[in-house]
């Protein structure tokens, strides 16, 4: 009896163990970042295979597939710790490694060791900014983006092919985007502010001139969208590197240093808490 009593014991604590191991995930956010990823691979391919105007569309449908898993995370309620781990991993290949590939078989490859460490440092500094924004996620203002989003940078990156093949200029050996890659690699990882516009709910009633001001965006890409989408972006990074190093812009609250900020960074673009953590004391305030 005593024999038949252990062995019930063991098969109990190995079904215990088979149960916390099985693990539930979030299927339809989960297959838009896997979206995510297969338009990022897809572009390198089309990179190594010298389409690279379709890498470039490639990313940009990566970065629509990226705003969707989020999205639809938080209209369903379906945000989870492995949601936002995976959608990381994603965005390092989409908006790391295929740019880079890119840039490197487009342009960079008659500067030789220069032009590849170039991208190499686009995409270093891509999973550096991955990295901090995970380890920060709850105590960085959410109004703002510390350093450029590494979404925008590829983005700028895209829009940069196909400008240039609409104006019919040359990419090979350009001295411009070589600059220009290593720029945006550094732009990542500083601590600049970057508009989010997380603030703006644009289901509120707001002023009219803010609809004229969309027309009047929409109007001037339609223009000529190739070459306008690579003015905004750039005009956006631009924006935010010159605040940054002129520090413009309103200031905000400092918050004590932490394991993942120390006292070495720029305590200036950290805020004191999360929203729910504010919530949550007043609400025990109250009782």
């Amino acid at each position: 009896m005593a024999n038949e009593h252990t062995a019930h014991s063991h098969l109990d604590t190995e079904e215990v163990r088979a149960q916390r191991m099985h693990m539930y995930i979030y299927i339809l956010p989960n297959l838009m970042t896997t979206g995510n990823l297969f338009s990022g691979f897809f572009a390198v391919i089309q990179s190594i295979k010298g389409n690279y105007l379709w890498a470039a569309y490639a990313i940009v449908v990566a970065a629509v597939f990226d705003q969707l898993d989020g999205r639809l995370a938080r209209l369903t309620r379906s945000t989870s710790k492995f949601g936002a781990e995976y959608d990381s991993l994603c965005d390092l290949v989409s908006f790391g490694m295929a740019p880079g590939v890119l840039l490197f078989l487009w342009a960079l490859q008659p500067f030789g060791r220069l032009g590849w460490v170039a991208c190499f440092l686009f995409v270093a500094c891509g999973a550096l900014r991955l990295a901090r924004f995970n380890v920060q996620a709850n105590v960085v203002e959410k109004n703002y983006f510390q350093g450029l989003p590494i979404p925008m940078a590829a983005g700028i990156v895209a829009s940069s092919v196909l400008a240039f093949q609409d104006l019919e200029l040359e990419p090979m050996g350009n001295y411009g985007l070589l600059v220009m890659t290593i720029l945006l690699a550094l732009v990542m990882v500083s601590n600049f502010r970057f508009r989010s516009f997380k603030d703006l709910d644009l289901k509120e009633r707001l002023p009219f001139r803010y609809l004229i001001l969309g027309v009047g965006v929409l109007v001037v890409v339609a223009l000529r969208p190739e070459v306008m989408l690579f003015v905004l972006f750039m005009g956006y990074a631009a924006l935010g590197a010159v605040f940054g190093v002129f520090k413009l812009g309103k200031n905000i609250r400092k918050i004590k240093p932490s394991v993942y900020a120390p006292a070495s960074v720029h305590e200036s673009d950290l805020v004191e808490e999360l929203e729910e953590e504010e919530e949550t004391k007043k609400d025990e305030k109250k009782t």
